[in-house]
Order: structure tokens, then sequence, then C-alpha cells
């Protein structure tokens, strides 16, 4: 028996087998796991060569999966304003021109993170940018990533007037004189795309190794990136460092489809998913948009809006068109990533995975819908006789300004059973957990375990808002072995990776984290508390938490 390059001793080594089996030692050689067991038979895996870590009764769990994170924006927090934590307009202003300030001579301001609950339903309004600079445009993203704010530079660059029809699938909201008041809506936001130049490789290059550094201290080793386009500088990027041997991450791409494309868009899919076969990155997947936000009255609606009650918002697809769709890509081999917010979109997002069924058999696609902000409950087992796995953000379980909004745009009752993921489990659908990064900041699985435990905010956020101090939809809340579930052999299986990654077991990689306190010792509501100390990615340290 070969000595192992690395043992660890000592701990709490859950290993989210199928047993749920815990143990105190695990060896590690090369790569891969070659040992999982109690101390005494680890000690015939110690070598001159071997690192041994006492563990000194740490947690230690499987490397943390995200399922839906858009990692290639980390460019977003080099090379822009980030609004996410701030609390107001005034904070946003003061942080457009504190940004102006250390960054002269700009070509345009680039940003996002506004909160949609700050602002009346039709957005916020382009005067607000045009007090603080006309002279160059501003386009700054909504929180959601589904909506843009603008100055009256950047409409005007993009030739965009009282007489510009909205675009399809989108929205150019107007102020009481019938003018484009600076919020675009979805496919709208697409017009202004060009007045700020698009970042270039090596910029992709730069967010992306700063992602993987931020994801490592949070524990995270797999990340599946939604929404890749063909031939774009993001696909690029991956590329590029994959080939340099710069990724530390283990990544699946999907490319996205739009409701413009026709089949033929099929062939070239295809083509760029059997280039990207890389070890760590390797498209897999075709990404779809079903519907907006609820935010922006975009979600695709059972029933209407109540803020809006001649409105259901619309679908992004024709039914049909996408039908042909999903048999067309579930017959080149793609699995299918669809995004649905709206209980009406989700249904319509299923007909189109059982219609595929129909078409092309039985097979192994493990189709995704990801996010199910509002679902009929019929569709929950519906989930589960298409083998569909629901990719879920816990981090967004909470009562907070967005619930108050969401009590106004959706009535009472519709606000109250939102994000459903209890359900999920009981009906036997695999569930798997993700941040949707650049929307959630920090990406920490540790807050998301926590909020789908508790579905609560943190202490520290009640004791600021204490009208937040309410669960939301507490029916719906999970354990934490399931939110450990979740976050690591559930998203292996989503990613098509469990037997290689989710998992301590013998002949699966060894990735894994090591945590300062154990989970199931601690009250759920000081999960978000705990840190990450170690993560290793295929055996390889990658980080370290300083003292």
């Amino acid at each position: 028996m070969k000595p192992s390059d690395l043992l660890l001793t000592n701990g709490i080594l859950y290993t989210v087998d199928k047993n749920r089996t815990v143990a105190s030692a695990m060896a590690v050689k090369d790569d891969t796991i070659v040992y999982i067991g109690d101390d005494k038979g680890a000690a015939q895996y110690i070598g001159d060569q071997t690192r041994v870590i006492d563990l000194q009764g740490k947690l230690t769990l499987p490397g943390f999966i995200d399922s839906h994170n858009h990692a290639v924006d980390g460019t977003f927090e080099i090379f822009e304003v980030m609004l996410h934590s701030l609390q107001s307009v005034d904070e946003y202003k003061k942080a457009i021109l504190d940004f102006m300030a250390a960054h002269p001579g700009l070509p345009g301001i680039l940003g996002g993170g506004w909160m949609c609950p700050l602002f009346p339903p039709q957005g916020p309004d382009k005067k607000l940018l045009d007090g603080l600079t006309t002279d160059i445009p501003i386009v700054l993203w909504s929180e959601d990533y589904h909506s843009v704010w603008v100055n009256s530079k950047a409409l005007q660059m993009a030739g965009i007037t009282r007489d510009t029809p909205n675009p399809e699938g989108g929205i150019i909201e107007k102020d009481e004189n019938g003018n484009p008041n600076g919020t675009l809506r979805e496919t709208a936001a697409n017009l202004v795309e060009d007045t700020i130049p698009a970042y270039t490789v090596a910029q992709r290059m730069e967010g992306l190794k700063f992602f993987q550094n931020m994801a490592h201290s949070y524990g995270i080793t797999t990340v599946h990136v939604p929404g890749i386009d063909v031939g774009s500088n993001d696909l690029q990027a991956l590329r590029e460092l994959q080939t340099s041997g710069e990724l530390t991450i283990r990544f699946r791409g999907a490319l996205r489809v739009e409701p413009t494309d026709d089949l033929t868009i099929i062939e070239e899919l295809v083509q760029t998913r059997d280039q990207e076969k890389g070890k760590w990155f390797e498209i897999t997947t075709a990404k779809i948009f079903m519907d907006g936000v609820i935010e922006g009255g975009t979600a695709y609606l059972e029933q209407p809006y109540s803020h809006k009650p001649h409105s259901r918002g619309d679908p992004v697809w024709e039914a049909q068109k996408y039908n042909a769709m999903c048999a067309a890509l579930e017959k080149a081999g793609f699995q299918i990533h669809v995004h649905s917010i709206g209980d009406a979109a989700t249904r319509v997002t299923l007909d189109g995975f059982d219609y595929a069924r129909n078409q092309n058999g039985p097979g192994d696609w493990r189709h995704i819908i990801t996010h199910l902000h509002v679902v009929n409950p019929e569709d929950i087992q519906r989930c589960a006789d298409l083998n569909v796995v629901a990719v879920v953000q816990p981090f967004w379980f909470l009562v907070d300004c967005h619930y108050f909004q969401m009590v106004d745009y959706l009535g009472q009752e519709r606000a109250d059973r939102q994000y459903p993921m209890k359900s999920f489990f009981d009906c036997g659908v695999v569930v798997a957990s993700a941040s949707d990064y650049n929307v959630t900041i920090p990406p920490n699985p540790l807050d998301a375990i926590e909020a789908g435990i508790t579905r609560k905010c943190t202490r520290e956020v009640i004791t600021r808002h204490p009208e937040y101090d309410i669960a939301l939809n507490p029916s719906e809340a999970v354990s934490l072995e399931d939110m450990i579930a979740s976050y690591t052999i559930n998203g292996a299986y989503a990613n098509f990776l469990e037997d290689i990654t989710g998992s301590l077991e013998i002949g699966k990689k060894a990735d894994f984290i090591v945590l300062d306190k154990n989970l199931f010792d601690i009250p759920a509501e000081d999960i978000h508390n705990a840190r990450v100390v170690m993560t290793f990615f295929e055996g390889q340290e990658v980080y370290h938490r300083q003292a």
C-alpha cells in the first residue's frame, strides 16, 4: 500500500455519501481520495513525504458546488461601480460620484446592484443620473440584472427616443409625457450595450481569477456558469485560463440560446461544445430564458399582477418554437437549463421538457429549472416525474424589503408562498443550491445554508430591521442535512459529476473544505458566522484562512 500525499486525521468528516457516513480520517494520493475511515486505519497511509493535518475535531465537508453562478462577471467587482450593499438613492449617487472621481477619463460608467424596491414600478428616472453627469453615458444594472438605469447621454447615444418601439421581449419605460424615463427592461437593455466598450478577454480573465480567489475562501470548488455566448470574450477567457493551467475551480458551462434562434443554431452549439472539453472547463448545457422577473413586471404569471391587473407578463418564447428547440437540443445531447420565475413560465418550461421526451424517448437528461420564485404545486410533482433538477437560490428565502414589494406586486397570498424548497425534496426532486452571483454578493454557501433552514434574515439584520423578524413560507424550511446535500452531492448530480465529486468517497477527487465550526453543533442562526479554514481542490490546497 503506497503512502498518501495528504492525510487528514482527528476530524469530523461528513462524507455526504448515500449513508451520510461520518469518518475521522481521509487519505489523498495525487488528486484522489484513497481512504475514508478511522484514524487507526489511516495510519498505514503515512510515509516520509505525507503531509499530515490534525483537524483537531473540525468539521470537513465536500467542496461546495454553486450550480448557477455568473463567474465571468467577476469583472464587475474590479471595473464597475458597485451599488449592491447600499440602501438609498443618496448612497447610490455618492458611490457613482466617488467612482467617477477615482477613475477620471472613462468613456462611460458601468455598474449595478440598485434595488427595485427603492423606486416606483416604472423604475428609476434618468434625471437622477443626469444630475451627476450628462457628458458620458451611465449604465447601471438592477440587482437582478434584468433592468438597466441610464442617463440621458446613454439614451442619446443609443438613439432611444419617445418614438422608439419596445423591442420584442423588452420594455422602454416612459414618463408621464411619453418620453423614455431611463429604465430599460429585459431585451430593451440591449439597446444601450454598445454605449460602453465591452470587456476585453484580458479583463474577463482578470475577473475570473478574482472570482476564483473569492470562491475558494467560501469553499466553492465547482461552478456552473449559465448563459455563455458562442464566440464571446467570456468563452475565450475560460478557454485561455484552461489552457494556461490557471483554473483552480471546475467549471461547467451553458451556451445561451435566444428565442430569435432557429434550429440551425444547434450545429454551432455542438461545434462549440465539442471544442470545450478541457480538464476543468467543459460545455454541457444550453441556457434558455422563459421569462423575466417579478420586480420588472416581466415574469410570466398564471394570474395577473396585483399592481398591474391588466398584465400577467409574457413568456420570452413562443410555446411551439420552444418545444421544438427543446427536442432538438436534447437530441443533440444537451442538458437544458431554463430561467423560470413565474408559475406560468414553469408550466410552459415543463411542457417543453415533456414534449422533448415524447419526441426522443426517455433519457438521463437532468434538465434544470432555476429560480422557481412562484410555483404551482402541481408542477412540483411534474418536476419529479420528468427528472428535472430544481436549482434554487436560498439566499433569497427571506422577509426583507423585497418581500414587501412582492406583497404589492403579487398580493399577500402569493407573496407568502414564494420559493418552495421542502416540497421539492418531499416529491423526490433533486434540489441543488446556487447563488446566481453576481445577483447575490457575496456568494457564500454558508449564508444560503442558514437561510434555507431558518427562512429568515440574520440576527444582525433583524436587529436593524425588526420588521424583518418573520420567516418566509416557513413550511418550506429544510434540514441542515438537506442544505448540505444541495450544495454538494446534489450539485454534482445536476452537473453530471456525481462520480467525480460531491461527496468524500474512495475514488473521487479530493475536493473538500474544513470549517472552524461544526454546523451540527451550533444553532442554525449562527451558521453564517462559520468560516472556511481550508479549501482543497483535487488534492491541492487553494485557500488557507489567515488567523
